[in-house]
């Protein structure tokens, strides 16, 4: 369908109602039928007297593009949609009717292939940012070098320009063996912490025992050690344990502390019965059951007691409470 047949007047007509440069065309523009509708464009450029650059200004679109589009070159030009919008901002410009202008274009312009290119004027480096970071880095590297090389310098001239300073004189050293101090306290944290206590374990002193209070003449005044077998167990401070059943039972095993030390009573698997410093004068008393191990810090100061007669001290660190008869 043909845009126009008229022949062009003198006279200043838009063909498009929002055509905003209308006043600038001296003539009225019409398309010729003969050729494709990029040699009609290209005609009423010419006819206007604008030049490819006029109209790419215009557009926005690049010249190439407006030479491709009057000459039908799709080889020079980018995939198709990106080519309709281009005729159709073509036809704007020189006051035509854009809808008819595309349509006659989608008539005649073959449709060269389905793929979609970019269009032109876009150029993508994928090595732009590396090359950017690079440089930044070779940058920061030739200043810190620059930095360090002035601060050696500096640190030279320092060192030349530098008075050297003169300590006193040594004397020489005493002769003589060496004198070596008092030494130093132990400190708290290499001390013996307290021996744990089972909760739960009764304690009774000697009077709840059902025996004589200790003398008054201090705490380990009315220890019994005497020859084994005919010493009996006086108790002479707390006694633990099973204390509160009464006299020693026959068989029954009483533990007595001649001076301080340590006492932890374990069962098979280590379990703990018992755990407790004990003070000169205390005793722990139980039953001499299989499994059970008596462990002292000191054997010299624990004396055994079975069934009330002494059994003499202990002579070593742990020793199974069912033996303790046996010796």
């Amino acid at each position: 369908m043909p845009l126009d047949t008229s022949d062009i007047a003198e006279e200043r007509i838009a063909l498009y109602a929002d055509d905003r440069i209308a006043a600038l065309r001296p003539v009225r523009i019409v398309l010729d039928e003969t050729g494709h509708i990029g040699a009609a464009l290209r005609g009423a450029r010419e006819r206007l007297g604008l030049a490819e650059d006029d109209i790419a200004q215009f557009t926005r679109v690049r010249s190439a593009y407006i030479t491709a589009i009057e000459a039908f070159d799709f080889d020079a030009l980018p995939a198709r949609p990106f080519v309709v919008g281009y005729v159709r901002a073509y036809a704007l410009a020189l006051g035509l009717e854009p809808e008819a202008v595309v349509a006659r274009f989608h008539a005649e312009a073959p449709e060269v292939d389905g793929k979609l290119r970019p269009p032109g004027g876009v150029s993508y480096d994928a090595f732009a940012s590396i090359r950017r970071l690079l440089v930044v880095g070779a940058v920061v590297a030739t200043a810190v070098t620059v930095w360090n090389l002035s601060r050696r310098a500096e640190l030279r001239a320092a060192e030349h320009t530098s008075v050297p300073v003169v300590g006193p004189a040594r004397g020489a050293p005493p002769a003589g063996p060496a004198q070596i101090g008092a030494p130093l306290p132990t400190p708290p944290e290499a001390t013996t912490p307290p021996v744990y206590q089972t909760p739960g374990l009764g304690t009774v002193d000697a009077a709840a025992a059902g025996a004589a209070p200790p003398p008054k003449a201090g705490p380990a005044s009315g220890l019994t050690d005497g020859v084994a077998g005919t010493a009996r167990f006086t108790p002479a401070g707390a006694v633990y344990g099973d204390a509160a059943r009464g006299p020693a039972a026959a068989g029954e095993i009483v533990l007595q502390a001649h001076k301080s030390t340590s006492l932890i009573v374990r069962g098979a698997g280590g379990a703990v019965y018992f755990a407790r410093l004990l003070a000169a004068g205390e005793a722990w008393r139980g039953p001499a059951l299989a499994g059970l191990t008596a462990e002292v810090a000191d054997p010299s100061a624990m004396e055994a007691f079975i069934g009330g007669a002494s059994h003499g001290r202990l002579l070593q660190t742990q020793t199974p409470l069912a033996h303790l008869g046996d010796s």
